[in-house]
């Protein structure tokens, strides 16, 4: 009877992941996504600490040392809520990098610890010999794993400003014979090709291996590149976490390995797809650094920008038909997406039609901005993918931007030095008048000069963006 129980616990598990998923590709659905698909997995945990029997010698038995176990939920429960609560929109990617990152390190920690429990088995039975299946999903598990946590925790570092972007002399080269060297290693273990001795070595060989390859594939990565590494490691992770699935047959691990997995992939690809990138150049640890000379390169005369006041911008706004409004990280960073929403109603209580322009790496992580704008009720028709938006971009009259930098820096079209040459960008220049809120005239996070500041359909407006939103919410509301 407990047998059924498990398995029927693992089936509702399985189903909630699929369509918590599913709830999860619509803001208005998201949230009761995310809380059906937790229900599921508190189901199969408790299910597993209670109706779970493995066999013991002649005898099977269940789990104990319910007080470790109950203690570690708890603590990771307080932890997480804590975490979760307290952190900032800016934050975010961070959080989820970090996250990620403790994904992989679980995954790394069952295969060491099933790989140890192998080899006490073999000293009480000098006849056992683990299977090849066993070994490679042991293997496999713990490489992905620990290539995922050391890529993670390398990656929370980069985007927390700990940790800067460093392109290493030969780092291709490097990497290529890395992973050459834990593949070689890999076959060596799971074949049984050295005694068991030998073989115990080079399982931890690989573990270190992997740890390094997470660390440099990531270290040189910046810029607007960054979204799409969080989603890799993401991809990695529900690998990583299927392995562990078929490790201990548990239907419900397994489907959520699946779906994170090839979720993650299948996001990582249209991302690369987005940006105009290679999914391989990823893998290597070529994405994202800079080109030959395009590290800076020379600095070129941009002449002179021209401000526009608070007011100049609540009237042209007012008066134009259709006005785009292009989210960045420093919206984002001033907490401005609530009186950003309420702009968009002040204006179309004036007859003008206010859309948003989405860009897929805007921000730090992948859909960062469509997050932000849920959160203060923008409603999800008005926000246009990158291609919608070029689309209608002829036909705006005013497009604000609201610290973004990068996906609309022209360098990524004209200049064929710049490190974001060849990512396509929000071509912003198309609209009849383009102003730019921005603290400074500092550059954006890939680090280079952005050309758009300095041509004549551009105006900055610098400020803070929330402050800047209110005192234009107040001006048009005077009008």
């Amino acid at each position: 009877m407990q047998a059924v129980l498990l398995q029927l616990s693992y089936l509702i598990g399985s189903v909630t992941f699929i369509l918590g998923l599913k709830m999860l590709s619509h803001p208005e659905t998201a949230r009761k996504g995310n809380t059906v698909a937790a229900v599921g997995m508190t189901l199969a945990i408790f299910a597993t600490i209670f109706l779970y029997k493995y066999r013991d010698g002649n005898q099977w038995v269940g789990l104990h040392n319910y007080l470790w176990i109950f203690l570690a939920l708890v603590i990771g429960s307080v932890v997480g809520t804590m975490a979760a609560k307290k952190v900032k929109m800016t934050a975010m990617p961070e959080l989820v990098s970090l996250f990620n990152g403790m994904g992989g390190a679980c995954a790394m920690l069952i295969s060491i610890v099933e790989y140890n429990h192998l080899l006490h088995e073999m000293e009480k039975n000098s006849n056992m010999h683990p299977s090849i299946g066993m070994m490679l999903v042991i293997v496999l598990g713990m490489m992905i794993g620990t290539v995922s946590f050391a890529g993670s925790v390398i990656a929370w570092g980069k985007l927390n400003g700990r940790i800067k972007d460093k392109t290493i002399p030969g780092g291709q080269m490097i990497n290529f014979l890395i992973l050459g060297g834990v593949i070689v290693l890999g076959v060596m273990v799971i074949g049984g090709f050295a005694d068991q001795s030998m073989i115990t070595y080079l399982f931890y060989g690989i573990a270190l291996l992997a740890a390094m390859y997470g660390v440099l594939f990531v270290m040189p990565i910046g810029g607007a590149d960054m979204p799409v590494v969080i989603s890799l490691l993401n991809s990695f992770t529900g690998c990583a976490a299927a392995f562990g699935g078929f490790l201990y047959g548990n239907p419900v691990m397994l489907t959520g390995g699946i779906l994170v997995g090839s979720a993650g992939t299948i996001l990582t690809i249209l991302m690369c797809t987005a940006m105009n990138r290679s999914l391989t150049n990823v893998l290597v640890g070529s994405f994202g650094g800079a080109k030959p000379g395009a590290a800076g390169g020379e600095a070129k005369a941009q002449g002179s920008y021209k401000e526009i006041s608070l007011s100049d911008s609540a009237v042209i706004m007012a008066y134009a038909q259709k006005v785009m409004i292009i989210p960045g990280y420093g919206l984002a960073v001033a907490q401005a997406q609530h009186i950003c929403h309420e702009l968009e109603k002040v204006l179309e209580e004036k007859g003008v039609g206010v859309v948003y322009g989405i860009h897929p790496v805007a921000g730090r992580m992948p859909g960062h901005m469509n997050v932000l704008l849920a959160e203060a009720d923008v409603p999800y028709e008005k926000l246009l993918e990158m291609e919608d938006a070029n689309d209608q971009m002829g036909s705006t009259n005013v497009v604000l931007i609201l610290g973004a930098n990068d996906v609309v820096n022209p360098a990524a079209k004209d200049d064929p030095s710049s490190p974001i040459y060849g990512m396509p960008i929000l071509e912003v220049e198309k609209a009849e008048h383009v102003i730019v809120n921005k603290r400074s005239m500092k550059p954006g996070y890939a680090g280079i000069e952005n050309e758009l500041f300095f041509r004549p359909k551009t105006s900055m407006l610098f400020g803070d963006a929330k402050q800047v939103l209110q005192k234009l919410v107040a001006e048009l509301k005077s009008m």
